[in-house]
């Protein structure tokens, strides 16, 4: 990856965006037709720009006629999304089919359990509020304990933040989880009915680094993108002529009913830099050298380098198959 000179810096993140896209359609036809032996993919689309690019290359690679995009909002989605989801399809030739999930999360109490936990900060956090969590403090203003804020606004627009304690963070979290679970179980239940594979759709990043929910978004039978930096699928996306909108997109969790970017959520500095920073450090790049590239000092590389080692830490954990207390032999190998 870096480039003849062999010093690091932004090129190392450019993409032979022909040649990529040309090995991951022939990894599609591949993997779906004979690892896979499914007829077609099916994917969750929200205009997003890894969905989005994940559903170019599997039309490019099967045809629409064998891609099923499904559109997955609920009552707090952002109707932008489902603007941007169904623009893509109608540039890719997609019929999309409406799942809107408000109804099963309403019956597994997602709203409800997060609603009840965020009251025990706010005890007058109702109907019509809005929230979102986020992490304290930037990664690279100084050595940190990772913690996270909640940021509640009444219907008036009145604002009021907190530190969550870590038992109202892991009850927010587990109820918010549902979203990306259901969506999952929505996918393979269509999957199931037309003998498709699933499609996941996280980038380098998210895969890398953790940005993921076991069971939810991290469960796919084909990754084609988790090898490209956030920056690359944005390449990507110029190179397959995606619509405008969703190249300009920036990147949102879309999971709080308050505006919320991923660097806030998880990712605590800019993607850009963070893409060339996890290029680095999977390179062995000296601290010295990335700092130049990165426009840091080197106490803040080594800052980010330390996070990327705990967040890697995370990923393998979640990533993790199930534990068995010992080796069942499964089609001639050991499970």
């Amino acid at each position: 990856m870096l480039n003849a000179l062999n010093s690091f810096d932004a090129s190392a993140l450019e993409l032979d965006c022909a040649a990529a896209a040309r090995e991951i359609e022939q990894s599609i036809k591949r993997i779906v037709s004979q690892d896979l032996r499914r007829q077609g993919v099916v994917l969750g689309v929200s205009g997003g720009i890894d969905s989005s690019v994940c559903a170019a290359l599997a039309v490019r690679a099967l045809g629409p006629e064998r891609v099923l995009a499904i559109l997955m909002p609920e009552k707090e989605s952002s109707d932008s999304s489902t603007e941007r989801g169904r623009l893509l399809c109608e540039s890719l030739g997609l019929t999309p089919i409406m799942e809107n999930i408000t109804a099963p999360l309403t019956a597994l109490g997602c709203y409800e359990r997060r609603d009840n936990a965020i009251r025990r900060l706010f005890p007058e956090y109702g109907e019509g509020w809005k929230q979102k969590i986020g992490l304290a403090a930037g990664l690279l203003d100084s050595d940190r304990v990772n913690y996270f804020n909640i940021t509640v606004e009444s219907p008036e627009g009145e604002r009021q933040t907190s530190r969550m304690p870590a038992d109202i963070y892991l009850s927010v979290v587990a109820a918010t989880n549902l979203k990306q679970r259901i969506r999952k179980t929505v996918e393979y239940t269509h999957a199931d009915r037309l003998n498709y594979a699933v499609i996941g759709t996280p980038n380098r990043l998210e895969f890398e680094l953790g940005f993921f929910v076991r069971g939810g978004d991290g469960l796919a039978d084909l990754k084609p993108i988790a090898h490209l930096y956030k920056s690359q699928v944005y390449q990507m996306a110029a190179y397959l002529g995606l619509p405008a909108e969703i190249q300009n997109q920036s990147p949102s969790t879309d999971t709080y009913t308050l505006p919320q970017s991923q660097e806030e959520f998880y990712y605590a500095i800019p993607y850009d830099k963070l893409d060339l920073a996890l290029c680095a450090y999977g390179n062995g790049v000296p601290e010295a050298e990335a700092a130049a590239a990165l426009g840091l000092s080197v106490e803040q590389v080594q800052r980010v380098y330390k996070d990327i080692v705990l967040k890697r830490r995370t990923s393998a954990r979640i990533l993790r198959n199930a534990i068995l207390v010992q080796p069942v032999e499964v089609d001639g190998s050991h499970a």
